[in-house]
């Protein structure tokens, strides 16, 4: 599922608009923030998908979904976001970034669930 970026905008909130994307690329706008472009950097077969933006983006960023199964049927998936942010980014961004996370790991888990 989340090797296809086509999927992630399942996993987007209601802030996320302009959504277009392919199974390696997605584009998107975050209200009141800033368009971003990301594309698959890496992917390792049921283990590892990492997302670098795939133009200049507003500050460095890195976005990384990891699994680790547990049982047959059980798979732990751990969502990191690291964004280079100078102070004033840091108070403007950490805030709606943190919450972008929460709401994907929550929507994964209600998709999949």
């Amino acid at each position: 599922f989340l090797t296809d970026l086509n999927n992630h905008e399942q996993l987007m909130p209601e802030n996320i608009y302009n959504w277009s994307s392919t199974a390696d690329e997605a584009r998107f706008t975050i209200q009141n923030m800033a368009k971003l472009a990301l594309k698959v950097e890496e992917r390792i077969v049921d283990q590892e998908i990492k997302l670098v933006p795939a133009e200049k983006a507003p500050f460095d960023v890195t976005l990384k979904w990891t699994l680790s199964a547990v049982a047959a049927d059980v798979t732990i998936a751990t969502f990191t976001i690291d964004a280079d942010l100078n102070m004033m980014m840091k108070m403007i961004a950490s805030g709606p970034l943190q919450k972008l996370a929460d709401f994907q790991v929550n929507k994964l888990k209600e998709i999949l669930g």
